[in-house]
């Protein structure tokens, strides 16, 4: 499953975190990193939704059902 967004991306992430514990970002570098983090993390909670929506758990009567939401309280 992949997250869509590109390796080249995912290096460009980790080089600005690298760029950024050391010598600092600039502005341009610091929106660029934000993008490209918001991009990676609506990725992930993609992925992560079609993980969970394919999860189906098996009942102790033996009946399979899908992973129900968490209502909220």
């Amino acid at each position: 499953i992949t997250m869509g967004i590109s390796d080249e991306k995912i290096q460009r992430i980790n080089e600005l975190a690298r760029k950024k514990r050391t010598v600092g970002l600039t502005e341009g570098e610091v929106q660029e990193q934000a993008a490209l983090r918001q991009e990676y993390l609506e990725g992930f909670r993609a992925n992560m939704q079609q993980v969970l929506d394919n999860v189906r758990i098996q009942r102790p009567d033996g009946t399979i059902e899908r992973l129900q939401k968490k209502r909220p309280n």
